[in-house]
């Protein structure tokens, strides 16, 4: 299980490249005046959240280039996913 999750999330950083290739946001990653113009309305948690500052804040680290905090923050990103379905794998596992 282990040694399956290792692959897939070394196939998940190999793709990492693929998102220097364009100058499109990434999926998800609109500001929100596209979401009102797609959706009608802006949602609440959308208003709420204006105030949060990201780990990462548009993909980088002071002092370095934009490939690196891109390479970092991908990598940051992917480990905190993995890091909570082990989690709650663990929590889910030790209930039954």
């Amino acid at each position: 299980m282990k040694k399956r999750a290792l692959i897939i999330l070394l196939f998940f950083l190999a793709l990492v490249p693929l998102g220097l290739l364009t100058d499109a946001p990434a999926w998800g990653e609109w500001d929100n005046e596209y979401y009102e113009k797609v959706l009608g309305f802006l949602p609440e948690g959308f208003k709420n959240a204006s105030g949060l500052n990201p780990i990462l804040p548009d993909y980088s680290l002071p002092h370095t280039s934009p490939v690196i905090g891109y390479y970092v923050s991908a990598i940051v990103g992917v480990v905190l996913v993995f890091a909570i379905y082990f989690i709650l794998a663990k929590i889910i596992k030790g209930k039954n």
